[in-house]
């Protein structure tokens, strides 16, 4: 008996790959969702991070980036397409926290670093896909006269 639905292809190695790598990045910012948290309610820094203790720019950052990163984290695990849009908002939040503006908030280049490469890792997987259904779609077509 015939299937009615038409078959699933098979994802590729790249495929695979990118998933993976979305998932640990989503680790990742639940970590960071995680320890805005703690410092918000005072569970973290001795209770020096509470939200009624900081300043209004860390009031505004820390409490944004609170929410952003454990969104961020649900939409790169679900691999969904607003979870890299989200992550975009919050990466480039600390990036300007932490790389434009030291004076305010400390310079942390660990994090800025590595939002820069996870941003450089996703485009090279986004080119790559790209790149295999374009070979792909090529293989495929039938060419009628």
């Amino acid at each position: 008996m015939d299937a009615d639905s038409p078959t699933i292809p098979k994802r590729t190695l790249t495929d695979i790959l990118f998933i993976l790598f979305l998932r640990l990045v989503a680790i990742s910012c639940f970590w960071f969702g995680l320890q805005y948290w703690a410092m918000l309610v005072g569970y973290s820094l001795v209770g020096a991070g509470r939200f009624d203790l900081l300043t209004l720019p860390w009031k505004v950052a820390s409490s944004s980036l609170a929410v952003l990163f454990l969104v961020t984290s649900l939409g790169l695990w679900l691999v969904v397409s607003w979870g890299p849009v989200i992550w975009v908002l919050a990466a480039g939040g600390q990036i300007v926290m932490y790389g434009f503006l030291p004076e305010i908030f400390g310079a942390n280049r660990l994090v800025v670093i590595f939002h820069i490469s996870v941003a450089l890792v996703y485009l090279g997987f986004r080119a790559t896909l790209w790149w295999e259904n374009r070979k792909r779609r090529r293989e495929v077509s039938v060419d009628l006269p």
